[in-house]
């Protein structure tokens, strides 16, 4: 079986970004890092079809530059439910950090402010 075969590389692949980016190769584009941090999103179990959008700002060093606000949300359920989300996107993003930045993208990504949408179920 071929499928079973890719599975646990896969899960191999997905376990390695997750344990943070340091140690991966440099990222070189604003695409290589949302790939990355999405790879780090576990959207909760119980979401329904929601998303969340965070807006942020990275240092060279892969770090952010303060905390990231949620700027745009949907969310099935009550107040509980939406907090668990956004928090659970929060996490993601900063389950990721520090990235590794390839020389060329840190120098122009400092101090800019970028938007990244979380979805649920995760696509």
């Amino acid at each position: 079986m071929k499928s079973g075969a890719a599975l646990p590389a896969m899960a191999g692949a997905v376990f390695i970004a997750a344990i943070g980016q340091s140690n991966a190769a440099s990222l070189n584009t604003m695409n290589d890092v949302g790939t990355a941090i999405q790879a780090c999103w576990t959207p909760p179990a119980d979401a329904g079809n929601s998303t969340v959008t965070l807006s942020f700002s990275f240092k060279r060093d892969g770090t952010l530059i303060g905390p990231p606000k949620p700027t745009a949300i949907k969310v099935a359920g009550d107040e509980k439910a939406r907090q668990a989300f956004v928090d659970a996107a929060t996490a993601a993003l900063r389950n990721c950090l520090p990235l590794s930045f390839s020389p060329a993208l840190a120098k122009g990504i400092a101090g800019n402010v970028f938007t990244l949408q979380f979805k649920s179920p995760k696509q």
